[in-house]
Formats: C-alpha cells, structure tokens, sequence
C-alpha cells in the first residue's frame, strides 16, 4: 500500500520585493480589481500569503481578497486575516495571511486576486517580468469571477501588495533565492524555474526578490528615483524572510559603478556616491555574505554583465567592473560562482554582449541572453 506523503514544511513557492513604485502623476486607485497568476512548484495542502506595504506612507485596505485554481469549477478562497476577510496593511509594515486549505499540485496555476474598494496609496510593489511574471488589472470589483471584463481590464508587469506565498509540502522541498536589480527583476528567474521544471529538479522553488535600480552601498531620496529602491543594507534583512531557503544567488553591483554622474550632470547622482571596488567587496561580506551566513545558506555570488556602450560607459567603470568580478569569481567567502558575465559576453570582446544578447541598450540582456544566464546556473543548486 502506497504510502500518502506527509506535508510538514513551510517553503516559499513564490514572492517578489517590495519597493516604492514608480512616481507618477496618480498615486492613488479605487475601484480596482488586481490579480496575478501563480505557478505553483509544489504539491501541498495549505498556503499562507504575505502582503506587503512596506514603502507606503499611508494604510492600505483590501476589501477582500482570494485564491482559485485555474479549472472549469473555479471556486476562490477567502484569504483571511484573523478571520477576517478585508484587512489594511499598516503603513511600513507586512502582515501575514490565516492559513488557507486548499490542496494543490506542482505544475499548476492558481489565481490570487484581490479587491481594492477605496481610495489606496499603490506605493507598494515591483516591476517584474519574464514568463511567469503576468499580472492582470480591472476596473470594477471582479476578484471573485473567472474571467475578467475584456473591455475593463489591461495587462501589468506591476505587482503592488502580493509579496511571497508559502506553501506546506514535503520536507524535501527548498527555496532558492535570486537577490538583485533590473536584471534581476527580468526574466532569468523565470526562465530557471522552468529549465528546474524541465531537467526534473522538483524540490526548489525560484524566489525573486530583486529591484529595477537599486544599489549595494547608496539609495534615492528624491521622487525621480525612488522606484530604484532602498539600498542592500535596508533591503536583505527584509527580502531573506524566506520559508525553506537554503542558498542565495547574489547579482548586484552594476548600478553603484555606473550611476553616479556628478552634480553638474545630475544633481541627484553626485561623484561622491562612485565607490572603490574595495567598497562594494566589503559591502557585498557585510551586507550579505554574513547574514545569509548565519542563516546557514549557501551563499553563491553572480557575475556582471557586460556594459560596453551604456550611456556612462567609460573605461574607468569598465575597469572597476572586471576587478569587482574577478573578486566575485576567487573570493573564499562564496560557495561558488555564476559567471553569468562569461555566459553572456562576446568571446571576442568580452566588454560587450555576445551577438543577440542585448536588448539595445547595452545594459539589458535579450531574451536569449536571460536564457543563457538561466543555463549557468549549476545544476548543484537546483538540487
């Protein structure tokens, strides 16, 4: 007789940072209906969601929101809070659901939707995309129906509010966590997920928490940035409350080398905020390398990629990026390294992307190039 599976652990199956979104002329929405499809990696019986206001200045209020199975019978669940189906989130805070029981299985898509009645502050969430990264908004209250209005609703990269969803699975299963910024924030992620899907690597989950922007060593102030984000030390205590994790893939350090401009230039970006690589080598032990390490994760750092002709492209930065990466390639403190810089630079120039491997802007990976950076990662670490 075939013995039933014990669901005992706590993993995250999804989640994303937190941010400040971008500043535009409306801050506020009424009336909205939000939803995100969710693949699901595990099997399970019970799931808990996280929401996050964590960058708002005001309260949030969810009137109410739910989880469905993407089936013919499509029946939502109530996501509670101490029995409550509406609830806020305090502003600078995160709240965690009840439990929800409902049996799911890996490989499998549910909806979490919810329903914002009133007036609410959306300066709360992430831009993220990738194949696994689209999110769905109407006008109306809606969150309850299978399909959505065609006429009032529209597509988003934008996910305001739902930051991590853990599952109870099988004390097998882990969490790997993907930490950085735009490039992390775009589809590499999404694209391990599902190499691990297709390789048969069942037991890890692939969890983003990487902002479009943001730096090691420095932050924005002023609304013209501040959708690029806190800074590490703010960030990675936050960001590593992650259920089952068990490593850390490290890609961050590109936007500290090449934002700063001077004053003249930008007033925002003054050359006080250049660092030595010595500085963001530090940076990277003190910020990340010992916190994940008391822990007990793994701690795996990640190349950087090419930059030859960004608009502040110099040979200074140039130099500052091949030192820093050749500090991430030997350094004891990690367990390994993904060289996602050798996996996506040109063989020949390797200052440069490799032919099809930019996106045009000379700081973003192609599609292709994400895959690329998808297949570097070590088998080991999916495992």
């Amino acid at each position: 007789m075939r013995k039933e599976r014990e669901f005992t652990k706590w993993v995250a199956c999804w989640g994303n940072a937190t941010s400040i979104t971008d500043r535009k002329e409306c801050t506020y929405a009424k009336n909205l209906t939000l939803r995100y499809p969710i693949r699901m990696c595990f099997d399970g019986n019970r799931l808990r969601f996280r929401f996050s206001n964590l960058t708002g200045t005001e309260s949030v209020h969810i009137e109410y929101a739910c989880v469905a199975r993407q089936i013919a019978d499509y029946q939502p669940l109530a996501i509670t809070f101490g029995g409550k189906e509406c609830f806020s989130i305090p502003a600078g805070e995160e709240v965690t659901s009840d439990e929800v029981e409902i049996s799911v299985q890996a490989g499998e898509t549910l909806d979490v939707s919810f329903y914002l009645s009133d007036f609410t502050q959306m300066n709360a969430g992430t831009l993220i995309t990738g194949p696994l990264s689209k999110g769905k908004f109407a006008y109306g209250d809606y969150a309850r129906q299978k399909e959505l209005p065609i006429a009032l609703t529209r597509s988003t990269n934008w996910f305001y509010f739902l930051n991590t969803i853990d599952v109870l699975t099988e004390e097998k299963n882990h969490a790997l966590i993907c930490y950085g910024d735009s490039i992390t924030a775009q589809s590499w992620p999404d694209y391990l997920s599902l190499r691990a899907w297709e390789e048969g690597c069942r037991d890890v989950s692939i969890i983003r928490r990487a902002v479009s922007g943001t730096r090691i060593l420095r932050q924005y102030d002023c609304i013209t940035y501040q959708a690029y984000g806190l800074k590490g030390a703010t960030r990675f205590p936050i960001e590593m409350n992650v259920a089952g994790a068990g490593a850390v893939i490290i890609q961050h350090g590109i936007n500290d080398i090449i934002h700063p401009v001077g004053v003249e230039v930008n007033p925002f970006r003054p050359w006080s905020d250049m660092p030595t690589v010595e500085d963001l080598c530090r940076g990277v032990e003190q910020i990340y390398v010992r916190p994940a390490r008391e822990k007990g994760w793994q701690v795996w750092s990640g190349t950087l990629l090419p930059i030859e002709g960004w608009r502040t492209y110099n040979q200074d930065r140039e130099s500052m990026r091949v030192a820093f990466n050749a500090w991430l390639r030997q350094s004891e403190l990690f367990d390994g390294c993904v060289d996602f810089d050798k996996a996506v630079c040109h063989p020949a120039h390797p200052q440069a992307f490799a032919e099809g491997y930019d996106s045009g802007d000379h700081l973003h990976p192609s599609e292709k190039a994400y895959k690329a950076m998808a297949e570097a990662v070590p088998v080991s670490l999916l495992k």
